[in-house]
C-alpha cells in the first residue's frame, strides 16, 4: 500500500501518442496519483530524442514528461497491437489519445467502439483543430496553433515584429485543459450515471481560452495588438533596466500601490500627479511615466532597486532563467525541485501543480526506459504467459 497515496489513486490511465500535449495531460494525472500506461511506437516516442540529451542520449525533457509512467511498446499499425490496445481499453478509466483525428479510427480503436464494450471509459482526444470542422484534418503542431487561435498576435515588440517564447505553450495548455476535462468526466461518471464520455480539447481552443478580453473587444473594433513588455490598458507594469545591466519587472497599477511605487522611488510628487492620477490617465501619459521609473532604476544596481521595492512592498522581481530558479532560496523552501536518479546520478525536476495539503501530487520516477513494462503491464493487466509474450515480441508486436 502506498504510503502518500495521490487524490487519483486507483485511477489508470491509458496513453496513447507522442510528443507534448497528451503526455503532459497523462504527466499532470500521473503526478496526482493515478497509474499512467504509456504505449510508445517501436522506437519510442520521439520526445525521447528532443532537445538537451543525457549520458544515454535520452531526452531530459523526456524524463520530465514521462515521469512517473509505465512504458510498454505496442506497434499499433499490427492487427495484434490494435487487439491489445482494444483489450488494455476495458482495463482502464481513461484513454488518452494525441493522434490526429481519424488515425483511432483507421486503427479500429474509434471512441464509440471503445465505449460500446466499455461504457465507463472516458475518452480524451487533442488534436490541434478538434474532432470536428473544416481544419480538423490538419496537422496540429502548438507553433501553428499558438498563430492560428490569436495569441501570437499579441506576443511580440512594439513594432509589431512576432517572437514565439522558447517554450510550446500551445500543447502545454491543452494538456492542462486535457486533463481538467478527464477530471470533470471522472467526477461525473462516478458522482451519477455511472458513464464515460469523450473529453475533445483542440489545441487551438485551449489557446483561445487565455485570450482574456480579445475577443469582446474585437467584436467593438478595437483589436489588441503586441505590446513589448508592457500590457494594453494598464500602467505601470513592465521591465526597466538597471545601472548593473540587469532588468527588474514592476507592477504597480493599483492606485495604493502606484503611490508607494512613487515613494520607492523618493518622488513621491508623482502620486499627486494628474497625469498619473488614475490608471486611464497613467495609460494616456505612459511614455512619460516610463521615463520616470527609467531614470530611477537606471541610475542605480538591482540590488538597491530590489530592496526599495520590498521595503515599499511593491509586486518586482528579476527575469530568472532556469539555473537561477534551481539556486532561488524561495522555490527551494517551496519543495518545487523534485529529485530523482537516473543513470545514477541525482536529477532535478519542476514539480507539477497544483498543490494538494492532504494528498499530494507527487514525482515517483523519471520517465522510463523504452518498453521498460511492456511485459509486466501485459501479463498484469490482460493475464499474457511468457509463451504469448515471446510470440508477440518475435513478431515485432511489442518491445
Amino acid at each position: 500500500m502506498d504510503p502518500h497515496p495521490g487524490p487519483l489513486t486507483g485511477v489508470t490511465v491509458l496513453e496513447l501518442g507522442q510528443l507534448v500535449a497528451g503526455p503532459f495531460a497523462g504527466a499532470l494525472l500521473g503526478w496526482l496519483g493515478a497509474t499512467v500506461i504509456k504505449v510508445e511506437p517501436p522506437g519510442g516516442d520521439v520526445l525521447r530524442t528532443w532537445r538537451t540529451l543525457g549520458a544515454d542520449g535520452t531526452s531530459l525533457w523526456w524524463r520530465s514528461v514521462g515521469r512517473n509512467k509505465r512504458s510498454v511498446v505496442i506497434d499499433l499499425r499490427t492487427p495484434d497491437g490494435q487487439t491489445l490496445v482494444r483489450r488494455l481499453a476495458g482495463k482502464v478509466d481513461v484513454l488518452i489519445e494525441n493522434f490526429r483525428p481519424g488515425t483511432l479510427e483507421g486503427w479500429g480503436l474509434a471512441p464509440d467502439l471503445l465505449r460500446a464494450a466499455h461504457p465507463r471509459l472516458i475518452v480524451c482526444r487533442v488534436s490541434g483543430y478538434g474532432q470536428t470542422g473544416p481544419y480538423s484534418d490538419r496537422p496540429g503542431f502548438a507553433s501553428v496553433c499558438e498563430a492560428v487561435a490569436g495569441m501570437r498576435s499579441v506576443i511580440g515588440t512594439l513594432d509589431g515584429q512576432p517572437v514565439r517564447p522558447n517554450l510550446s505553450l500551445g500543447d502545454s495548455l491543452a494538456g492542462l485543459h486535457a486533463a481538467l476535462g478527464v477530471l470533470a468526466a471522472l467526477y461525473r461518471r462516478d458522482a451519477g450515471g455511472g458513464a464515460g464520455q469523450v473529453v475533445d480539447v483542440a489545441i487551438t481552443e485551449a489557446v483561445l481560452a487565455m485570450l482574456e478580453g480579445m475577443v469582446p473587444e474585437a467584436a467593438r473594433g478595437e483589436v489588441r495588438r503586441p505590446s513589448g513588455s508592457t500590457i494594453t490598458g494598464v500602467a505601470p507594469t513592465g521591465t526597466w533596466a538597471t545601472a548593473d545591466g540587469r532588468a527588474v519587472v514592476i507592477g504597480a497599477n493599483g492606485e495604493r500601490m502606484f503611490r508607494r511605487l512613487c515613494s520607492a522611488m523618493g518622488r513621491p510628487e508623482l502620486g499627486a500627479d494628474p497625469r498619473f492620477e488614475d490608471n486611464p490617465a497613467r495609460v494616456a501619459h505612459r511614455a512619460a511615466l516610463d521615463a520616470e521609473i527609467a531614470a530611477w532604476a537606471g541610475g542605480r544596481p538591482y540590488a538597491e532597486v530590489a530592496a526599495a521595492l520590498e521595503a515599499a512592498r511593491v509586486p518586482f522581481g528579476p527575469i530568472n532563467d532556469a539555473a537561477d530558479l534551481l539556486a532561488d532560496p524561495h522555490f527551494t523552501a517551496r519543495g518545487v525541485f523534485e529529485t530523482v536518479e537516473v543513470d545514477g546520478a541525482p536529477l532535478p525536476l519542476g514539480a507539477l501543480a497544483p498543490r494538494l495539503t492532504e494528498t499530494p501530487g507527487r514525482t515517483t520516477h523519471a520517465g522510463p526506459a523504452l518498453g521498460a513494462d511492456t511485459r509486466a503491464v501485459l501479463a498484469e493487466r490482460l493475464g499474457l504467459g511468457d509463451a504469448a509474450l515471446d510470440r508477440l515480441a518475435a513478431d515485432g508486436v511489442i518491445g
